[in-house]
This record gives structure tokens, sequence and C-alpha cells, in this order.
């Protein structure tokens, strides 16, 4: 069951947090389970990593973008009640800005958790001003999340939970979508895969067409169109081929929160990055279930649209001030809430460490 909220000004709290020193530790760290009131702090955070990101849409800056993002998440995460540290960080596989692995987030009290961010999913979707771009975060307790050892691609299959017992990521795709149709009561031909539009999907596409099912393409952001193949109403009812071990980590956390499926395995994209998984201990031929990914039931996924797509609405702008769209998502409630949330400009201007105005502030105070 879904529930729609709307909140408004909650940044007047928030950065009041901020300003008053989030990042100092007042209570002692315990080894406590995250709280359920984390939800709504997360989401502050990935709001805030959209707003920062929003001005930046269609400037064909993707790295700049991320800039943004990043800057507004790292700020607006220290004022969190948890003690946790990022084990899976985003950027790292193409030099963008990132909140890097180890790196220690929260603001020192409550829950140890892993952490995994991140800013834009789909940069460049943000950077050309296309569909689905989203700020995510995901948060589990100490030690739940699968540590990729620097491996940053996966083979990767999604369905939501009617499909959850059927899928077998090793048969081929036409089998897994009958499957799936059987599952679902209806015709392979009902059926719509999403897909990265890359060169190494030509075998893949070939056999989704051979099989009859229609495709999404996406040219990026498949954490997005992962949660899309296990959300009712979105038109994808799978998500197949190779993307981002991060994006794919990220995506399991949800799936445990939505009761979907993800099936994975280990792509190194190169002779070296073989060499490293193996020295790592990782098994390439292991299929990773979405329990190997994410352990525990203390998991919370919030994800906030940069534009607008299938599964949010983008950053909108009204007079008063920007407004936004997220889903916030809890394992151990199996509670999914979307929440629309108005801010005031008057409110966010009064804070400097986070630039919500983008790229043409400066040029604009300039003239």
């Amino acid at each position: 069951m879904a529930y729609t909220r709307v909140l408004t000004d909650l940044e007047g709290h928030l950065f009041n947090m901020i300003r008053s020193g989030g990042n100092t530790m007042t209570t002692p760290v315990t080894n406590e389970v995250p709280d359920r009131n984390l939800a709504l702090e997360l989401v502050r955070v990935t709001e805030a990593a959209a707003m920062a990101a929003a001005p930046w849409v269609g400037r064909g800056d993707k790295n700049g973008a991320d800039g943004a993002a990043v800057n507004a998440m790292r700020s607006l995460i220290g004022s969190v009640s948890m003690n946790g540290v990022v084990v899976i960080g985003e950027g790292e596989k193409d030099d963008a800005p990132m909140l890097f692995n180890g790196e220690r987030v929260g603001d020192g009290t409550g829950a140890e958790a892993d952490v995994a961010v991140d800013p834009i999913d789909g940069t460049t979707l943000c950077a050309n001003g296309m569909p689905n771009a989203i700020a995510v975060i995901a948060v589990a307790e100490r030690g739940a999340m699968f540590d990729p050892s620097a491996v940053f691609y996966m083979e990767k299959l999604v369905v939501g939970a009617v499909g959850a017992d059927v899928i077998d990521i090793n048969s081929p795709i036409g089998w897994n979508l009958e499957q799936l149709a059987k599952a679902k009561g209806e015709r392979v031909a009902d059926l719509t895969v999403c897909i990265l539009d890359r060169p190494r999907h030509k075998a893949l596409i070939q056999e989704v067409r051979d099989a009859g099912a229609r495709i999404k393409f996406i040219t990026d952001g498949d954490v997005a169109g992962a949660i899309m193949a296990a959300r009712a109403g979105t038109g994808v009812d799978m998500l197949a081929g190779i993307g981002g071990t991060p994006e794919g980590i990220i995506a399991a956390a949800a799936m445990v929160c939505m009761g979907g499926a993800i099936q994975a395995k280990l792509w190194p994209h190169d002779a070296a990055e073989r060499q490293k998984a193996l020295d790592a201990g990782h098994d390439l031929d292991r299929v990773l279930h979405t329990r190997d990914l994410v352990k525990g039931e203390n998991i919370f996924f919030c994800a906030t649209g940069i534009t607008d797509g299938e599964l949010l609405r983008g950053v909108r702008y009204r007079p008063e001030g920007p407004t936004t769209h997220s889903i916030v998502m809890r394992a151990k409630s199996g509670t999914i809430r979307e929440i629309a949330s108005e801010h005031r400009v008057a409110n966010l201007s009064q804070y400097s460490a986070i630039d919500f105005q983008g790229p043409e502030a400066g040029k604009s105070a300039a003239k």
C-alpha cells in the first residue's frame, strides 16, 4: 500500500539542525539497528541533492550537476542521526565527484549503518534534460551490504514480487519471459523489458525481440529502471542486462522493501578487473540473489525525482520555491510512501552551504 503525504517547509527544521552543528556528537554511538524515523531524515537528503542538481538539467554538464548533488547530499547527510559508513559510493567508475567508499557520514549518533549513495542516478539524463534522473540513498545495518571489491559492472535480472520466485539469470531471456508471463497471467507479448541502450546488449535485445516482448530502452539510470520493473503501473515488467554494480546493490535494497527480486553476476569489463575480482575471492560464476546483495530487515530506500519520469516527477518551480516528489521505503514494515514536498525560497536562500541556484546564479548577481 502506498501513502501520499504533502510536507510543507521541511527545510526550516533540517537546516536549523545543520546550523546548530549537525556533525557534533551529542550522544554515544550504539549498536542499535537504524530507527524507523530515519526514513524522513533520509528523504530530506535526496530532496536536497535533487534540488541542487535541478538547475543543471539540460545544460550538458554532467559533472557540474553531479558535483552540485554530491555537495548537497554530503552537507545534509551530516545531520542524519546515524553513525554511517559509505560502502557503495558513486562516481569512481567515471571519475565524477563522489561520496567515497569508507567516508563517515551522519552526525555520529545512533545506529551504525552501511550507506549506499547515488546523488544522481542518471547523470547523462540530467545533463541532457531527459526523463528518470533521480537522487538516491539506501541505508542498512552495518555489514549488511555486499562488497563488490571494485568490480564496477554486473549482469542483472530484476522483476517484481509476482515473478520473484520464477526467474533464473542463467537461463535464456526468452525462458524467463515465459515464466514471468505465466506468473502474471499474461502473454509474453504483453511484457516490457527495460534495457540500457549499449552495444554490449545487441544479442540480448535480439533475444527479447525474438521472444515477442517489448523493449523500453534507457540511456542511463538503471536504479530507476529496476524500481519500475518491480512497481505496478510503470509499464515495465523486467530489467535485464549489464549495468553498474553500485546501482545493482542500491536496487537490491529497494527490492527487499518492495518484495521484488534481483539476480546478478559480477561482470569484470577487462582482464585487469577480472584478476582483481579473483584476487579478492569472488566467484564470477556465482549468482547473487537479492539477499546476497543486502542482508537484514532494517533497510531504508529513498529516491527523489530530478527530471520527470514514469517513477517520479522531477523538481518543479513555483514563485514560492521548488517542489519535489520522492518515494520512501522501509523493509521491516513493508511501507512505501510517496512524498510531495513544497520548499520555500525564503528559507532555502538563508543557507550558503548548499547552492540551490545553479550555474547562472553568479552571473545574475554580477549584472
